[in-house]
């Protein structure tokens, strides 16, 4: 590694986390920190063990493995968010003190809307880069991480009314570098919010409806006349609170969505995966968000807010199995 490396730090060790911590660790241009947690000691002994249908398989060595940010004791260039978005307020205030707002850039990787928000409120004038990610990755036991041949990520800045526009666009070049030389697709588009909400779309209809149910994709839509109806009505409800948002989607969004999903094989889906191992769900991040926007501007969200209601009582079993 020659010249001064890249502090870079991992928020949230999950297969995605994992994949990303990969990705750029394999630049040459960093030095990596990441805060584990379920997975610490087999980390900390032994690095992340990756094997991808598209990379082959890597021994990631990891310069510092810690339990909070605040055990790092230093600041640094970008802080890479790529945790579970369960509590996503209590966030800010963890990764707080490894955050300069003059020079440190966060970068979100996570499934939802209005994930930016919160870091927004605790860091007025830092750089936010926002990215989705339609990487399909697991994590079987702590440390061993399995990538598939999923691989696509978008990036863009999160709007910075007390930023240097010029600064913030070297920030996310530098960092679309970074991506660059991990040999990974993305790309960097002018309004990550499109792509936010057009993935929240899909994960509204998908996950919700796999987990609900326990069937795959296919065999939901398959599972009655009504099924792909009531898929179209909870995927048009989303979309009418983002265009209310200002958000530009795309008119043939669900169509396109649709047919998306038939072409592939049968999914289930991770919030699907979080339930049947007892673990808290993405519900608020990915369905709450669009219910709350949806009441603020007096839109009929009422397909999802059932969807929502339902599932929220269900992590709240989760949530409490799991402390």
């Amino acid at each position: 590694m020659s010249g001064k490396p890249v502090e870079v730090l991992v928020y949230g060790l999950g297969a995605i986390g994992s994949f990303y911590a990969f990705v750029l660790r394999r630049t040459g241009k960093i030095r990596l920190t990441v805060v584990a947690r379920s997975n610490y000691d087999a980390v900390k002994a032994n690095g992340i063990k990756i094997t991808s249908e598209n990379h082959g398989e890597h021994h990631v060595r990891v310069d510092r493995v810690v339990r909070t940010v605040a055990e790092a004791g230093q600041k640094f260039d970008y802080i890479v968010c790529a945790h579970k978005a369960i509590d996503q307020a209590s966030v800010p205030s963890q990764i707080e003190p490894g955050v300069d707002e003059k020079s440190t850039t966060i970068v979100i990787i996570q499934n939802g809307a209005g994930n930016e928000e919160p870091f927004r409120v605790t860091f007025p004038t830092a750089t936010i880069i926002s990215c989705v990610t339609w990487t399909g990755a697991r994590q079987p036991q702590p440390g061993v991480v399995m990538h598939t041949k999923s691989e696509d990520m978008q990036i863009g800045l999160f709007p910075n009314k007390n930023g240097c526009p010029a600064q913030e666009e070297e920030r996310l070049q530098r960092f679309a570098s970074l991506l660059t030389a991990g040999q990974t697709v993305f790309q960097v588009v002018p309004d990550i919010q499109v792509q936010r909400w057009e993935k929240v779309v899909w994960n509204a209809a998908w996950n919700s409806l796999t987990t609900l149910t326990l069937l795959d994709t296919h065999a939901w839509l398959n599972s009655s006349d009504n099924a792909t109806p009531l898929t179209r009505k909870l995927m048009g409800e989303v979309i009418a609170v983002a265009e209310a948002l200002g958000v530009a989607l795309d008119d043939e969004l669900i169509d396109r969505l649709i047919t998306k999903i038939k072409a592939m094989p049968p999914i289930g889906s991770s919030m699907r995966t979080d339930y049947e191992n007892g673990k808290p769900m993405e519900v608020d991040i990915i369905l709450g968000y669009p219910v709350r926007k949806g009441r603020e501007l007096e839109i009929n969200v009422s397909t999802i807010e059932t969807i929502y209601v339902i599932l929220t009582a269900i992590n709240k079993r989760l949530m409490a199995a799991s402390t």
